[in-house]
């Protein structure tokens, strides 16, 4: 009777968290998906171009995720063993370090971006599309590495509530700046691309200035000069020591799909175009599986800190069993549904043609994909850094690259091709976390023990 009361406990703390952060993931794929939406009624070139951009600017962000990811397991742990002082130390020390990291990569971005979209291959008829975009939105990418760190250090503290009202705001802002400077509307001037980077940049800006404010009113209130005299240097060794590997999957990850998306640019601008669709319609398939998977993960570590790993067993095998189920049924009714969706977004019949297949294709991949979101995510805040990292490492580049290249341009099969390459890769590694997670040889690796 009792563990059934803390079972039912654990899931209402699992439904507080995962709520606003389903809300708040659905706001920030709407912030990608309305530049596309409104894009599509500019050209279908300028989506490509803006499609690959953002693949390259994901990539760089994952670098902050470093820091980010071991933010969210150290304060997770930390406030369920009720040390205080370190949650303070180490959201102070994730602060400064993506400060200097973003100033960075932003620098490089800015003065790079000609460079490295010509090592992506991107068409020279996209070419000045992605240029003016990836200079604007690279230039304050530091933006979103400080929001990062404060949306990460809030949720990690049960208060996943105030991220996502900001991102409400954000996305008005957007949506607003996207109407004004794409199209020319409101008095501003007709910029297209480059209006579509303004906004953006400028909504991840206001994120950054509103999370700080709310988290030093409702979760650190000051950051005492004597916590980091002397500099708390085994917290930013805790913070890599989970980062490193962490992003490090991450980082494999988004690597992989800039390579794919090397290969897709080697099919046609059509092929291209359909990808960029099919991969904004498809990442509101599997929304429920990143909320309950980062909730989940937050209530693991907390559980693990409060000594109590059977319980996180058990919230785990809920999560697996429940984002499954509800993510195959989503991307089967988004299947069904393509060819409207499609036709709403573009005229081109080859490129709807194209994206149909694509989406039917999603199907059977989406019943791996939700194990590994949420098993990368709760391994990680076991403190069992480094099994995800190699298993995404070997599979994804063996199976995702080396079988999408082989299908999709060895073989002639295209962007379907590329798919079923895509298919195997995240059943594969799902079924080798399942193992994993069923193991239990992640028990034992906590930081708070440590």
């Amino acid at each position: 009777m009792t563990n059934r009361i803390q079972q039912e406990s654990v899931k209402r703390r699992l439904a507080k968290l995962a709520t606003p952060i389903f809300i708040e993931t659905l706001l920030i794929m709407m912030l990608g998906a309305v530049d596309v939406i409104m894009l599509s009624r500019h050209s279908d070139n300028s989506v490509a171009a803006v499609g690959v951009v953002n693949q390259i600017v994901m990539l760089t962000f994952l670098v902050f995720e470093v820091i980010n990811l071991g933010t969210s397991v150290l304060c997770s742990q930390y406030i369920g063993a009720r040390q205080e002082k370190k949650v303070v130390q180490v959201v102070g020390v994730s602060i400064i370090v993506n400060l200097l990291v973003g100033g960075i990569i932003s620098f490089f971005l800015y003065f790079k971006s000609a460079t490295i979209l010509q090592w992506m291959g991107l068409n020279a008829e996209l070419m000045q599309d992605g240029v003016e975009y990836m200079k604007i939105v690279g230039a304050f990418a530091f933006f979103q590495a400080i929001s990062l760190t404060l949306s990460a250090a809030l949720r990690s503290a049960n208060k996943a509530i105030y991220p996502m009202l900001v991102t409400v705001v954000v996305n008005i802002v957007n949506i607003i700046g996207n109407y004004s400077l794409i199209f020319g509307k409101l008095g501003f001037p007709e910029l297209g691309v480059e209006g579509a980077a303004i906004a953006t940049a400028f909504s991840r800006g206001v994120s950054m200035v509103i999370l700080f404010i709310i988290l030093m009113r409702v979760h650190i209130h000051s950051f005492p000069l004597a916590y980091f005299r002397p500099f708390p240097w085994i917290e930013l060794k805790n913070l890599m020591k989970i980062g490193l590997p962490s992003a490090g999957e991450q980082l494999s990850y988004s690597s992989s799909q800039v390579v794919i998306t090397y290969f897709i640019n080697m099919l046609s601008v059509e092929a291209l175009a359909a990808r960029t669709y099919c991969a904004n319609i498809i990442m509101f398939v599997y929304l429920f599986s990143i909320a309950m998977a980062q909730g989940g993960a937050i209530c693991i570590g907390q559980l693990i800190g409060e000594g109590k790993p059977h319980a996180a067993f058990l919230l785990g095998k809920y999560v697996m069993k429940r984002s499954v189920l509800i993510t195959f049924l989503l991307s089967l009714t988004i299947a069904i549904c393509g060819k409207y969706i499609l036709g709403w977004l573009t005229h081109n019949p080859e490129i709807i043609s194209i994206g149909v297949t694509i989406l039917w294709i999603d199907t059977v991949l989406e019943i791996g994909r939700p194990i590994n979101i949420f098993a990368t995510n709760a391994l990680r805040a076991a403190g069992d850094v480094n099994y995800p990292f190699y298993v995404g490492l070997v599979v994804m580049w063996s199976v995702a690259v080396g079988g999408g290249y082989l299908l999709g341009i060895h073989w002639g099969y295209g962007l379907a091709g590329m798919w079923l390459a895509f298919l195997l890769d995240e059943n594969i590694r799902g079924a080798i976390f399942v193992r994993r997670w069923y193991s239990l040889k992640w028990l034992n690796k906590s930081f708070v023990r440590a």
